[in-house]
């Protein structure tokens, strides 16, 4: 079974109800939790999902509550950002004209030899050579 690298606009869709998508992005992440399906995430995950959630809500309180549980997965490997992998991210951003995050989980990705999964079509278009990427509705768990 092969690992997935899930970014932030992933889990951020997966909680908000309101959003397209939502049931999809959801539905994958409760299927890869069920089945025990390696995530490999970046730390830098709980700083955007925290923020992203707290804006979109305004409320700091879930915000930081709601990246403290996607923290407590059990089947949720995080990976620091170490000079290693911050070298490899920067080469990916500059390479292929990534803004940093999505440069920290392509490098994540390509480290970890895993499936981005991830909402963002730039990402998937600047990404498509280099790894492979899917939509939450094109995972099969």
């Amino acid at each position: 079974m092969p690992t997935y690298t899930v970014d932030a606009s992933v889990f951020v869709n997966a909680f908000q109800a309101h959003e397209e998508g939502h049931e999809a992005s959801r539905g994958m992440l409760a299927s890869m939790h069920e089945e025990a399906v390696q995530l490999i995430v970046p730390t830098l995950l709980f700083a955007e999902i925290a923020g992203a959630v707290a804006r979109g809500c305004d409320d700091s309180d879930l915000g930081r509550d709601f990246a403290d549980t996607v923290s407590r997965l059990p089947n949720l490997l995080s990976v620091s950002l170490d000079r290693r992998l911050a070298s490899q991210a920067s080469a990916l951003a500059a390479e292929h004209r990534l803004r940093g995050s999505d440069a920290v989980y392509a490098a994540v990705a390509s480290r970890f030899g895993s499936v981005l999964v991830t909402r963002d079509r730039e990402q998937r278009r600047r990404l498509s050579n280099l790894l492979e990427t899917r939509r939450p509705e094109e995972v099969d768990v």
